[in-house]
Order: structure tokens, then C-alpha cells, then sequence
């Protein structure tokens, strides 16, 4: 199999396999797996999520994943988005702190009850609908996105890295400056949901499904 989305009961598995496939066109297998093995011998993966941080932590608990999630980080090329890029962080605030996966050093923080826009208006939390995403470095997932391009959010809490040199994208929503999109050697994670994103987020899913770290 060339590319498994896991499926440990909290991702938006369906929407996501449709995106990969229709980038796939045929040259590349494209399934969704809860077995191990399966996922094991894929030659990448993508972690989806939707939902609470402590219930998809739960989830990959119950489910026996979480060693197989393991090692897919260490050793092929790794996808974590939205809820699945969060859980890749150390700790989450939401659901009054969550322990996550701790791939990346850094935190996920609640965008706040009274977020203002640059007139001082209200914004809604979550954050839904697009909005622009710009990349902070040069790199192959990135290839044939433009700068300052708009990418689908759905999402109450966001990533604060401790490690700038791992971000590659960020995004504005109000007052807050916060990280859209992080890489580091094999693993790659976007808080937008590229299967929701139109042209741009299928150029990403192609370009993941191509990409050699």
C-alpha cells in the first residue's frame, strides 16, 4: 500500500481518502486502516482528527495505535492534519490539559472567549473558513502553493512550537500569530484541512504523496 489514512475513530477519514485518492489518479494505492500491520507496511501515512484532544488521545490508546503511530513517525514520511497535527505536540490546553504524542516541542493553546479583530470586533471561536496561510520556508510540500494562499480552518485551539526552524507556514486570526504548519525531516503537519481546501490543498496532498525527506 502506497498511503494509509489511520483510522483510530476520530478523523474525518472519508472526505480525506476521496482528496488523496483524486490526487492519486490511479498511480498510487490510497486506503484507511485501523490494522497495524497494514499501517506498518505503508509507505506513508496520514493522521487525521477531529473532535476533542482528549478523546482522540483516548481513542489511540483504546484502539492499540498508538506504538504503530510511533514508529510511523520515526521512520517514512508522516502527515498529521487538524486535530492530528495538534496531537503531535507535547501538551494541549483544551479539556483542562491534555497530554499529546511530544514529536514536536511546543503546546496547543484555546484562541480565548473575547478574540478582537485589528477594529476591535468580536471574532468567532472556532475559527472557521478560510483564510490565508503563508509559508515561513522554502520546501517541497510547498511547491506550487502561492504565497499568502487560503486554506479551509476549523478549529478552537491552535499550535505555539518552540522551534521556529520547524515551522513552515503561519497564520493570522485577529491578534494571534500562531503556527498553520509544521516539518521536520520525515513528519509534517497543517491545522487546515487540505481536503477541504480546494486547488491548493490538493497541490499539498500531491505534493505529500510525492514528497522524499
Amino acid at each position: 500500500m502506497d498511503l494509509v489514512i489511520i483510522d483510530y475513530g476520530m478523523g474525518n477519514l472519508h472526505s480525506a481518502h476521496k482528496a488523496v485518492e483524486k490526487v492519486a489518479a490511479g498511480r498510487k494505492t490510497v486506503a484507511i486502516s485501523s490494522d497495524p500491520e497494514v499501517i506498518r507496511k505503508a509507505e506513508r501515512v496520514i493522521l487525521p482528527g477531529v473532535g476533542a484532544m482528549r478523546d482522540c488521545m483516548a481513542e489511540m490508546t483504546n484502539t492499540g495505535l498508538l506504538p504503530v503511530i510511533a514508529e510511523c513517525l520515526q521512520n517514512k514520511p508522516f502527515l498529521g492534519i487538524c486535530v492530528g497535527f495538534q496531537a503531535l505536540m507535547q501538551t494541549s490546553e483544551e479539556n483542562g490539559g491534555v497530554d499529546c504524542l511530544g514529536h514536536f516541542q511546543g503546546r496547543v493553546k484555546f484562541f480565548g472567549k473575547n478574540l478582537v479583530d485589528s477594529n476591535d470586533q468580536r471574532l468567532k471561536v472556532p475559527h472557521i473558513g478560510w483564510n490565508q496561510v503563508q509559508p515561513t520556508q522554502d520546501h517541497a510540500l510547498w511547491q506550487g502553493i502561492s504565497a499568502a494562499e487560503y486554506f479551509y480552518f476549523v478549529h478552537s485551539y491552535y499550535v505555539e512550537a518552540k522551534q521556529p526552524e520547524q515551522r513552515l507556514a503561519s497564520c493570522d486570526y485577529g491578534a494571534i500569530h500562531f503556527d498553520a504548519a509544521l516539518v521536520e525531516n520525515n513528519v509534517a503537519a497543517v491545522q487546515f484541512h487540505p481536503e477541504k481546501s480546494a486547488a491548493a490543498g490538493l497541490q499539498l496532498l500531491n505534493n505529500f504523496l510525492n514528497w522524499k525527506p
